[in-house]
C-alpha cells in the first residue's frame, strides 16, 4: 500500500519523453510476465525440432540464458489441470530451464511417436500452463537503489516477436511507468518502444531477481474465459534496447 501510495504521488507529475538508447530497467512482475507469456510456445519439442523456436541455440549450445534462471512447469498450486487434451496427465513440476540450461522441453503424445521420445503430458500446442520463475536475492527495499538511474517498468503491453526464430521480441511501455534517478522515483514516462532479445533479457543483461515474487493471472477472455497464470520475480536489467 505504501509503494501504491508512493507511485500515485509520482503519477501526478508532469511526465517526461525519453530518448531511445539503452538503460538500465527494473521489470516489476507483471511486466516480467508479459515477456513470459509470449515465449509460452518456445518450450515446445516440437518447435525446437523444426527450428522455429529460438531455443534450439541453448540445445546446440550456441547461446545461454543467465545462470540465476530456472522456469519450472508447476501444478502444484492446483491454478491449472494437469491432463491435456488426451486426459494425459503431466507431472506435478517439469524443471525445463535449470540455472540458464534447458534441462526438459514439452512434449505431446504427437511429437512423441514423431521423433520417438517420451511424452510428459504437453497439451497439442506445447505451451506452458503453470510456469514458476525461481525467486533471487533483491529485497524490495534495494530495487531503487540498485537500479540507481534508469528505467522503472510496471507493466509493457503489444509484445509480439519481431524475428520469432532468433529470438528477438518487441513491445511497448504500459501505465505506471517511471524515469528514475539515483535511486528516487521522478516522474512518469511517456510510452516507450523496446527491441531486444530473450538472450539479452534473459542472459546477459540479468543483474537479479527479486526474493518475492506474484502470481500474474490470466485475464483474457477471447472465446472463453481463460485460466491459470504466471508466478514470477522481479527482473532488474544492466541494459534494454528501446528503440521510439
Amino acid at each position: 500500500m505504501e509503494d501504491a501510495l508512493q507511485k500515485r504521488v509520482a503519477l501526478e507529475r508532469e511526465s517526461v519523453k525519453i530518448k531511445p538508447g539503452d538503460y538500465r530497467v527494473y521489470l516489476a512482475p507483471a511486466a516480467f510476465a508479459s515477456v513470459l507469456s509470449l515465449m509460452s510456445g518456445v518450450f515446445g519439442e516440437l518447435s525446437i525440432r523444426q527450428s522455429r523456436s529460438a531455443l534450439r541455440f541453448l540445445r546446440s549450445g550456441e547461446r545461454k540464458l543467465s545462470n540465476q534462471f530456472t522456469l519450472i512447469e508447476d501444478f502444484s498450486d492446483g491454478l491449472y489441470p494437469r491432463f491435456n487434451e488426451e486426459g494425459e496427465l503431466a507431472p506435478v513440476k517439469t524443471i525445463l530451464i535449470d540455472q540458464g540450461e534447458l534441462k526438459s522441453t514439452l512434449i505431446h503424445t504427437r511429437s512423441a511417436k514423431e521423433f520417438g521420445i517420451a511424452a510428459n503430458g504437453a497439451t497439442g500446442s506445447e505451451s506452458l500452463r503453470s510456469p514458476v520463475i525461481a525467486r533471487g536475492t533483491l529485497s524490495e527495499a534495494e530495487i531503487l537503489k540498485r537500479l540507481g538511474t534508469g528505467l522503472y517498468l510496471s507493466n509493457l503491453h503489444y509484445l509480439n516477436w519481431s524475428d520469432e526464430v532468433n529470438g528477438r521480441i518487441t513491445g511497448m511501455t504500459r501505465y505506471a511507468c517511471f524515469w528514475v534517478e539515483d535511486g528516487k522515483i521522478k516522474c512518469p514516462i511517456e510510452n516507450l518502444r523496446f527491441d531486444e532479445t530473450i538472450f539479452d533479457l534473459l542472459g546477459s543483461a540479468v543483474e537479479a531477481f527479486t526474493d518475492f515474487d506474484e502470481y500474474i493471472p490470466e485475464v483474457m477472455t477471447y472465446e472463453q474465459r481463460q485460466i491459470g497464470g504466471i508466478r514470477n520475480p522481479g527482473m532488474l536489467l544492466s541494459k534494454m534496447s528501446f528503440t521510439l
